[in-house]
């Protein structure tokens, strides 16, 4: 040990480099187009598979797939989630974003939508449309679980 620094003080030092080295981890592996359901997973499980609570969170794509903007939309309670889709389309046409994936966690670890869950995102895809933005999908991560809306035809 060093001269001043006791056994905790070392142990809180070698905590935070590690945080700090995952942090960078993270944005070196984080992905700058989203290609399929795994791309916006790997974006998104970091910040959302530990909440106790629920969050929306929006993912802004160009053209070519490539992530303009990732955004917080919505923060709810442990069961519940309310959400208005014209604050997604708001900023989905302040970024000129041609599509839009749009990703909530459950904090019970269930992965599967409820109808809740499956009329908002109807509701956003309509709203979306309206100005000629592609809702691509809704992705569920429930802990090291997630469920894409689009792989089970709930998003076209």
């Amino acid at each position: 040990m060093a001269e001043g620094i006791g056994m905790n003080r070392a142990a809180l030092l070698a905590s935070a480099f590690e945080i700090a080295l995952r942090v960078e981890q993270q944005k070196v592996s984080a992905p700058v187009s989203i290609t399929t359901k795994e791309d916006a997973v790997k974006l998104m499980a970091p910040v959302m598979s530990r909440l106790r609570h629920e969050e929306m969170w929006a993912i802004f794509l160009s053209s070519a797939n490539g992530v303009i903007e990732k955004g917080r939309v919505s923060q709810g309670g442990v069961t519940s989630l309310i959400v208005d889709n014209k604050l997604i389309v708001k900023r989905a046409i302040e970024l000129l974003a041609s599509s839009v994936i749009i990703v909530h966690n459950h904090p019970s670890g269930v992965a599967e939508p409820s109808a809740d869950d499956i009329a908002l995102t109807h509701r956003i895809a309509e709203a979306a449309a309206l100005f000629d933005i592609l809702l691509i999908d809704h992705i569920i991560i429930a802990g090291s679980h997630s469920y894409s809306f689009r792989q089970h035809g709930l998003v076209k």
